[in-house]
């Protein structure tokens, strides 16, 4: 194999993967701020080395504001809506098929 064609499956594989997480942060937004909060506890330590220090702050979820864009689910808005109340619905009538 090539050293051209080495690097060009690099930066494919580079490319996938930030495709491949922005999706996932766009789909499980509550999951992946867990992932990145205790990553960021992991590397922000005392016994730590300074830059060790500096990428685990960097790593750190923003903290939600309170706008539907977050993903908090905490005002319960952002959901899907509950399914109207069972009185409205209407019961279903099955007739003989004409002849």
């Amino acid at each position: 194999m090539s050293t051209g064609l080495l690097v060009q499956y690099v930066i494919i594989g580079v490319v996938v993967l930030c495709g491949a997480l922005i999706t996932f942060r766009k789909l499980a937004p509550q999951l992946t701020n867990r992932w990145l909060a205790s990553l960021a506890l992991h590397f922000d330590r005392a016994d730590r080395s300074a830059w060790q220090r500096s990428l685990g702050r960097r790593l750190q979820p923003k903290q939600a504001t309170g706008n539907c864009s977050d993903g908090c689910s905490t005002c319960g808005a952002c959901g899907p809506k509950p399914p109207a109340a069972a009185h409205t619905a209407q019961p279903l009538e099955f007739r003989p098929r004409a002849k």
